[in-house]
């Protein structure tokens, strides 16, 4: 949704201070999936430090049933987060800190982005909702040495305190205001702010929101609105589909399960745990290697049913646009995708 130059400028704030390994970094995300290679570690590992979210939002699947009884809410083991970075820090090139729930829940988060950074992990990031981004979290973030943060920013005024309740969008908006005002008043770059949103939450008026986001951020973003409720059944794939993530990331679970990707919400498809396995092993491990080898058959990932539920090979569709400050934005939604929150 952003301009060319302010993508551009994103990334060389997120590249400050470690330019040629950054290089190498994105270099990675783009040609190791292409060309199959398995690293010695993944590029990212994913470190879900809450399971539970304070929100919920009608089109997240943590709201259902079926999330609430197979999925248990907890907070990640600090000692097992702490055992896992020392493990691959100076291995991989970025941790993320959230997958499924709110991380910021976490009582020791500030410290689990302290110790990602001081053991030498050149891009810690996480996914929030925003609520605990008050200016002295934020002030501690930012000691701690967070790169980026991601805030889930879903429509204006009522439509967001319709989707992202309790939150008051003017309360949330006013602490992405606070944020850039702290970086601006001390000429700082890092943590990049990144808002992102559905596509049907702003579709009334993208422009407003993309000069509202703007303003108070380094990049804004939409996604097309996921079947995250599990409610299609007229599906479309993409032909060959091989899943890329196989050769990028790894998903440590609140638990410690480890899963082979971030669409495995309910732990279909365990590759391993993080409790008594290393990493490394697990990276490279017979269940994982089993699933690679089924992704490099021809439409192989229909094999696994979790694969067959993902947004990844789903089939796209430019059937949108929209004008903002001129620019004409293209929307690709999922072929035969309700673009509709809730549904």
């Amino acid at each position: 949704m952003d301009t060319d130059e302010r993508i551009q400028s994103f990334h060389e704030y997120l590249a400050e201070g470690w330019v040629k390994e950054y290089e190498q970094y994105r270099d990675a995300w783009e040609n190791l999936p292409k060309q199959k290679i398995v690293r010695d570690y993944p590029i990212q590992v994913d470190l879900e430090l809450a399971s539970s979210c304070n929100l919920s939002c009608p089109m997240c699947y943590t709201t259902t049933d079926h999330f609430k009884e197979t999925v248990q809410a907890k907070l990640m083991d600090y000692k097992l987060y702490q055992r896992v970075i020392d493990e691959i820090a100076g291995k991989v090139y970025a941790v993320r800190l959230s997958w499924r729930g709110e991380s910021t829940l976490h009582k020791n988060f500030i410290d689990a982005v302290r110790y990602a950074k001081n053991k030498g992990v050149k891009e810690v990031s996480f996914l929030t909702s925003g609520w605990r981004l008050t200016p002295d979290y934020f002030e501690k973030l930012v000691e701690a040495g967070a790169d980026w943060i991601t805030v889930s920013f879903d429509g204006l005024g009522e439509d967001y305190n319709k989707i992202r309740k309790p939150l008051i969008f003017e309360e949330t908006l006013q602490k992405l205001k606070d944020m850039k005002d702290y970086k601006k008043a001390r000429g700082l770059t890092k943590p990049v702010v990144k808002v992102q949103g559905v596509w049907p939450a702003i579709r009334k008026d993208p422009e407003n929101f993309y000069n509202t986001m703007a303003a108070v951020s380094d990049l804004v973003a939409f996604n097309p609105l996921i079947d995250y409720l599990g409610k299609d059944t007229d599906i479309v794939f993409e032909e060959n589909f091989s899943c890329p993530q196989l050769y990028e990331r790894l998903f440590v679970s609140s638990s410690g399960e480890v899963m082979m990707c971030n669409s495995d919400e309910y732990g279909e498809e365990v590759v391993g745990n993080a409790n008594n396995e290393t990493i490394h092993d697990i990276w490279h491990g017979k269940k994982l290697n089993r699933i690679r080898e089924i992704h490099k058959k021809r439409n192989g990932f229909k094999e696994i049913p979790v694969c067959t539920k993902c947004f990844f090979p789903r089939k796209t569709e430019v059937n949108e646009s929209a004008q903002v400050n001129g620019r004409e934005i293209l929307v690709e939604n999922y072929v035969n995708r309700i673009q509709e929150v809730g549904k």
